[in-house]
């Protein structure tokens, strides 16, 4: 019997056509441009993501882009620092090393990163192809061909070390500007290592000027976390109608600690992926979040925890408000490899349905492969309480008013988990007037 062969759309055949007309100006020498070319052969072969591929069944990407974003190389649009705190709001008061890019590429004129001991700096665009630089390409399954169409695109990004032993007193807020007008593919990569024992808070902002364009962001973040290090890791999604397909992919070294936050909103389509994996013993992990969908607005959360060694922790906290049309999606993992007894892994995903024409998709899962693991995890979505409206009613507070604490409420269990107090105040802020907007 013959094996069924997908047409391509037009989309994915641009997307790999245009990138014979663009591969000469991308950066990095010959190894960089070899890992480029292997990567869109992936992508020819694979295609976008779609609903026959089990990861992708609620967020069919084939379908979802009509039409195939290009590369831009124009000048980046003339854009003030002004702009930049403006399309920031409330995580513009933040005191951090704030590196700039504008669609997809580095401003050193709207960067204030101050060099210092033990943190070094660099776009990629510079270190691509210097010893110890390159692009990964990792084959991770379903997830593949994003993780492909990056590699083979990426135009820049910023590039972290931290030295062992360094604590940074000061965020780094990596902001990523779509600025254009165009319907352009913004590919950026974040390459971050944090050596033994270090300290650090890492913010990415994915945000828009005004009316910029639809198009699509396929923005990724590479994380290595060294023996006894402390990470959190934030991102904050408001990139407008266009899609955005966010991948991060995180190693645990022994002893150390990742707290890892991301809120959405006001996002056409969102895919946020993230693959962890413990590569030492006794390491913890606590990822969570909060994603606000209105109108047709799509977010996807998923996550594949992989316990690939023992006495490692896990906790996946992830709350959604879901309005008009607004669809939210869980996919959750957690895989316990044989060899990784005393596992202890927890997750939960909740949302608050505002309207009958609203979707919630969640898929948790256990892979279970070891006998000594205490696992668990669940999923809920639910209106809100008329008992707890009226018993608010009651006291004297109008409806409105109460609605607007109950939803407040309901988020601020995960947006509590950021320890940063000015940052969770700033994500808080950020929540409560997306969620305004949303009324």
């Amino acid at each position: 019997m013959s094996a069924i062969t997908i047409m391509k759309t037009k989309a994915e055949e641009a997307l790999a056509r245009n990138f014979e007309q663009v591969a000469e100006r991308l950066h990095g020498g010959r190894a960089v441009a070899e890992a480029r070319r292997s990567a869109i052969g992936t992508f020819r072969e694979l295609g976008l993501p779609h609903r026959r591929v089990e990861e992708w069944k609620y967020s069919d990407l084939r379908t979802t882009a009509k039409e195939a974003p290009v590369v831009s190389f124009a000048q980046p649009q003339p854009v003030t620092r002004e702009a930049v705190s403006a399309a920031l709001r409330e995580l513009a008061g933040l005191d951090a090393h704030r590196i700039v890019f504008v669609d997809g590429v580095y401003s050193a004129d709207l960067s204030d990163a101050e060099p210092m001991k033990g943190l070094e700096i660099a776009p990629l665009a510079q270190a691509l192809g210097k010893p110890g630089i390159g692009l990964v390409h990792e084959n991770l399954a379903g997830h593949a061909s994003i993780v492909a169409l990056n590699t083979a695109y990426v135009t820049d990004g910023a590039v972290l070390k931290v030295a062992q032993g360094v604590s940074l007193a000061k965020p780094l807020l990596l902001v990523f500007v779509r600025a254009s007008a165009e319907s352009a593919l913004l590919t950026t990569r974040n390459i971050m290592s944090f050596a033994a024992d270090s300290t650090a808070t890492v913010i990415e902002a994915h945000v828009t000027l005004g009316p910029a364009s639809t198009g699509q962001d396929n923005a990724l973040s590479e994380v290595a976390i060294g023996e006894g290090a402390t990470i959190a890791h934030v991102k904050a999604t408001l990139a407008g109608a266009g899609q955005h397909l966010g991948t991060w992919l995180v190693t645990l070294g022994r002893n150390s600690i990742y707290r890892g936050f991301q809120v959405t909103a006001e996002t056409g389509f969102t895919r946020n992926t993230t693959f962890l994996t413990y590569g030492g013993e006794d390491a913890k992990a606590d990822i969570s979040g909060v994603f606000l969908a209105r109108g047709s607005e799509h977010v996807d959360t998923t996550l594949v925890i992989d316990h690939a060694v023992p006495n490692c922790e896990s906790r996946e906290l992830f709350k959604g408000v879901l309005d008009g049309r607004g669809r939210g999606v869980f996919q959750g993992k957690v895989i316990v490899r044989p060899d990784a007894q005393k596992s202890d892994g927890k997750q939960m995903a909740q949302a608050l349905m505002l309207s009958e024409d609203a979707e919630f998709d969640s898929k948790p899962e256990l892979e279970i492969f070891a006998d000594d693991v205490v696992c668990g995890h669940g999923s809920t979505c639910a209106e809100i309480d008329d008992d707890q409206l009226f018993y608010m009613s009651a006291r004297g507070i109008d409806k409105e008013t109460a609605r607007a604490l109950l939803i407040e409420s309901f988020v601020a269990e995960a947006i509590e988990k950021v320890e940063h107090e000015p940052l969770r105040e700033a994500l808080q802020a950020l929540t409560i007037a997306s969620l305004q907007r949303k009324a």
